[in-house]
């Protein structure tokens, strides 16, 4: 779990990323999206809040608690920065050396009993079960299916990882990079302008089948917007 503080963040923003990885890469309106449904569309459907929690959370740990999480009938949603999670499996970007918060486990593992990859897998974290806000009273587990929006950009991913309960706004290395965003669990993240949306009731089994995220992600998006 990374707390990335507003200070890093800009300034990580200037930052080239790292070397690609072998992630498959993220279509987006203005280039000739596979995505049928843009992020436009998504937004459309998240511009007022029906809050569900019972308070606010901060961005970062030392900042205003000022972000609600908001549902409708088929999802939550809440709209913060970026921080980067590296957690789970080491690799060459994600490691003790590469970030001083990496912890070896996530909160859901992948279905041979080992952690997830962040480097590799796009997931979201939600924050731990509070009296300020419980993901599971809201129909969210580990494998639910998320949209992550920034500017022109979509990324279906999974809930992958839990955080601290007072703090909301994070996903992993490979979310940050498909969405174009300084993935470095050091300086990277983006300090705002994200939307995450999170499908109730959904699921992907196993959690690390990727393909099975985007094509669900897709027909829950379109029921989300309406858009046949």
């Amino acid at each position: 779990m990374r707390v990335q503080s507003l200070t890093l963040a800009a300034a990580g923003a200037a930052l080239l990323a790292p070397a690609t990885l072998p992630v498959p890469a993220v279509s987006y309106a203005a280039s000739g999206d596979r995505h049928r449904i843009t992020a436009d569309d998504l937004l459309a459907r998240v511009q007022d809040c029906d809050q569900v929690s019972k308070g606010r959370y901060r961005s970062d740990a030392g900042t205003a608690a000022t972000v609600p999480v908001c549902g409708t009938p088929q999802a939550v949603f809440w709209k913060a920065d970026l921080d980067i999670d590296c957690d789970g499996q080491v690799t060459a970007h994600c490691n003790h050396g590469a970030d001083p918060s990496f912890s070896a486990a996530t909160a859901f593992q992948q279905s041979n009993g080992r952690q997830l990859n962040a480097e590799r897998l796009p997931y979201v974290v939600v924050p731990g079960p509070s009296g300020r806000w419980n993901h599971r009273a809201s129909g969210v587990r580990g494998g639910a299916v998320a949209a992550v929006i920034y500017k022109d950009r979509v990324q279906y991913a999974v809930v992958g990882d839990t955080g601290p309960r007072d703090i909301i706004g994070e996903a992993s290395y490979a979310t940050a990079k498909a969405l174009g965003v300084n993935p470095d669990p050091r300086v990277g993240g983006i300090p705002t302008g994200v939307t995450y949306i999170v499908f109730k009731d959904s699921a992907i089994k196993p959690i690390e089948d990727q393909a099975a995220a985007e094509a669900e992600g897709e027909r829950l998006a379109a029921l989300f917007t309406g858009i046949d």
